[in-house]
């Protein structure tokens, strides 16, 4: 061993037994499941958003696919301005409440307010009112989720809590995305006065459902931030220094980010366009109805809860690296059943050889995509290691840009394949190119992404060894 690795393992050492030492705090269960559900609630929310609004804006609200398209494009671009205006804005404050939990509350209230009204059909086909309402919609979400993303590192240094924590948030992440996946079909033909069985038909039910879950979205918001107390956090004078254009400054010096951010723009993008079809794909491709619709999209939640609790002991087991092939191959294996189901007629008339096919692409998508958010914290720390500074707020605007990039891509490639495909909202029945289109985003194209994701991961180089050591310098530094 050289002596600059004794040097580092005996610094490793002394932090880790100074315990607690100042920023190696323990979690108690309460306030895992206090953080996660934040996320549970950002899910009821923009899971709806993400899986759902497309169709609502294309078969109820009644704009063209192509339109809509272009104005998710659009808001995605404007995100890119305001993202890091945000973050910048957050790591320079400390509100009274709390420097990032704060904006749980202050954005909460108002995403709820406008993600209720992007569903409300009072101005039906108006484009203005579509922008003004999505747009609102995603502005007041990145004024929530980029504290709440900083508000993941400031609450611990220690890798193995960051784990624990990442597993309780994805497992009520998921708990949020069944909750949409499953419950949405469900509830709108609760409120469909018609009792119809095409979720088009019914304006008033989706406005209700979307006030459902909005309100208690912002309930689990406010209870998030009763539970979180932010204690790894930059000085008050550090914060006087922060400037936007230090953004772009982390995203050129700090590796392990720039990986990591690309890797969020693949997965969201994948999981976005899959995520957007599956309302058309049950519809049209397997002429099925609500219910099984509720099925198909609740299977893409619930491998979570067999598999999120499992996750410290995989990647104990496999390694960081390891557990993202092994899953990312099983979401292609999925993928791949599902096309080849879709295509043999004999086949596609067994719901359950579909249910099956969504299960296993499922699994992959849940654990690759839900461990990400754990990188996060490192790559922060990696940051404050190199120049100095804990810029969380800075950090988790750039990772939503990517995300949000991702989504965007969610958004606008459905949008134009299926114009393309000449998707027509008024055939009860599609044209054999628009069924292959509508297959094509279902599994081809996000099978695709996942293979070029499996690339951009394996260039990350932060293991679990590396990363501890690099926090505790930093601790011994402050010292």
């Amino acid at each position: 061993m050289t002596s600059r690795k004794i040097i580092t393992s005996t610094l490793f050492l002394t932090a880790m037994n100074s315990t607690s030492a100042k920023g190696f705090y323990k979690l108690s269960m309460l306030q895992c499941i206090g953080f996660g559900s934040g996320d549970l609630a950002q899910n009821l929310i923009y899971q709806t958003i993400s899986m759902y609004l497309l169709f609502f804006y294309t078969n109820v609200y009644g704009l063209d696919p192509a339109v809509a398209a272009v104005m998710f494009l659009i808001v995605r671009i404007i995100d890119v301005v305001w993202d890091p205006l945000v973050g910048t804005f957050v790591d320079k404050h400390n509100p009274r409440i709390g420097k990032y939990r704060a904006y749980l509350l202050l954005g909460g209230i108002p995403l709820t307010a406008f993600a209720i009204l992007c569903f409300w059909n009072g101005f039906s086909g108006s484009l203005l009112y579509a922008y003004v309402t999505y747009v609102g919609l995603s502005m007041c979400y990145t004024l929530v989720n980029v504290p709440y993303g900083a508000l993941n590192a400031s609450l611990t240094r220690d890798t193995a809590e960051i784990t624990k924590l990442t597993s309780v948030r994805m497992f009520m992440a998921n708990v949020g995305g069944l909750a949409v996946g499953m419950g949405i079909p469900i509830v709108v033909k609760l409120f469909d006065p018609a009792e119809t069985t095409d979720l088009s038909s019914s304006d008033s039910a989706w406005l209700s459902t979307m006030t459902i879950y909005g309100l208690v979205g912002l309930a689990l918001l406010i209870f998030c931030f009763s539970q979180c107390r932010e204690r790894v956090v930059m000085d008050s004078k550090e914060t006087e220094n922060v400037r936007v254009s230090d953004l772009w400054m982390e995203f050129v010096h700090n590796r392990p980010l720039r990986i990591l951010a690309f890797f969020f723009i693949t997965a969201f993008a994948m999981m976005a366009i899959g995520n957007s079809a599956g309302a058309y794909y049950i519809n049209y491709n397997l002429n099925g109805t609500a219910g099984e619709l509720s099925i198909f999209m609740g299977l893409g939640s619930i491998p979570a809860f067999i598999f999120m609790p499992m996750i410290p002991a995989i990647k104990k087991c496999v390694g960081k690296k390891g557990m993202f092939y092994i899953f990312l191959v099983t979401a292609i294996i999925g993928m791949g059943l599902l096309y080849a189901i879709s295509m043999i007629e004999a086949l596609r008339s067994h719901i359950i050889l579909v249910y099956i096919a969504q299960f296993v692409k499922s699994t992959g998508v849940i654990v690759a995509t839900g461990y990400m958010w754990a990188l996060v914290p490192e790559v922060i720390s990696y940051g404050e290691y190199t120049h100095g500074r804990r810029i969380s707020g800075i950090v988790n605007a750039l990772t939503g840009i990517f995300y949000k990039a991702g989504m965007a891509l969610g958004g606008v490639v459905p949008g134009l394949v299926l114009a393309w495909v000449g998707f027509n909202k008024e055939a009860a029945v599609q044209s054999p190119l628009a069924l292959q289109g509508i297959l094509w985003l279902v599994a081809v194209i996000p099978a695709i992404l996942l293979l070029l994701a499996m690339y951009i991961i394996s260039r990350y180089e932060l293991t679990d060894d590396v990363i501890d050591r690099i926090n505790a310098e930093i601790e011994q530094r402050a010292k």
